[in-house]
Formats: C-alpha cells, sequence, structure tokens
C-alpha cells in the first residue's frame, strides 16, 4: 500500500468515526505523521476527497492553516442535488462519470439509470458536438437527466 492510500485510508477511518461526517485536520500534523511532504497531503485531499467522490473541502493555509472535509450526506435527493450543483457549466467525461458512480454507490442512483446517463453524456454520444462544446453540452445533459431523477 502506496503513501496514498494510508493517508487516504487513515483520514477515511477518521471521517466514519465522526456523528456529522465531517473532520478538521492540519496539514503540517498529517505530513508528520506519515512523514511526508504537506504537497503529498495536497495531492490525496485533492484526489481522493473531491467533490466528484462526494465531499466538500475547504482549506486555511498558514501557521493555523487547517483541512476541513466533509463527506456530502447520503440522503439521496441531497447527494443528487450536490451532483448537479457540482457540475456547473461544463464538465468533462471523466469527472461526470465520477459524479455518477459515486451517486449510484450511496444508492442515490439505480446502477442501470447511471449507465443511461453516463451513456447520454459520453463522448460517443457527444461525437457531432464540436470538441469545444462537449464539456458544456454533457453537463446541461447530465444536469437535465438528474433533476428528472429527483
Amino acid at each position: 500500500m502506496g503513501i496514498s492510500d494510508l493517508i487516504a485510508s487513515f483520514i477515511n477511518e477518521v471521517l466514519s468515526e465522526t456523528d456529522d461526517g465531517s473532520i478538521e485536520l492540519q496539514r503540517v500534523d498529517l505530513a508528520s505523521r506519515f512523514n511526508c511532504v504537506p504537497s503529498q497531503i495536497n495531492y490525496v485531499i485533492s484526489t481522493r476527497f473531491s467533490p466528484e467522490r462526494g465531499y466538500v473541502v475547504q482549506s486555511r493555509r498558514g501557521g493555523n492553516g487547517y483541512i476541513r472535509i466533509q463527506r456530502v450526506q447520503e440522503d439521496p435527493k441531497r447527494l443528487i442535488m450536490h451532483t448537479i450543483n457540482v457540475v456547473g457549466d461544463e464538465i468533462d467525461g471523466r469527472s461526470g462519470a465520477a459524479l455518477l458512480t459515486n451517486a449510484a454507490a450511496a444508492g442515490a442512483l439505480e446502477e442501470k439509470t447511471a449507465r443511461l446517463i453516463l451513456s447520454a453524456t459520453g463522448d460517443a454520444a457527444l461525437k457531432s458536438v464540436p470538441p469545444q462544446l462537449r464539456n458544456t453540452v454533457r453537463a446541461e445533459i447530465l444536469k437535465q437527466m438528474l433533476i428528472h431523477v429527483l
């Protein structure tokens, strides 16, 4: 198991022990605990605890800086609304797939529905759309389909 996996496992373990699914961590303390540089902590936070994966992260740098990680509550409607809000004006295929996978894993979407939306927002379905517009069109389709799931 690599250092990134160990850090992510630790954070997930601490998150699972909280009542509200929210924790505050000191970047320096984590780096010291895992004998790594603070940028390694940043990497793990940005890749493993992103909005696409169902987390809200707030960070404050400086002497008393912290990282606050909150798992989006798993109420299906709330998770779908969070997903819609995360999409924004455009989204690439990989991020869209991550959002759908997270929603399905949390039980907010049925697997079949997630696969259908993934298919409708994939590059194959959007091949007639000019490449510079695909992420915008993908975002609109994804949001509209999720709104109708509610």
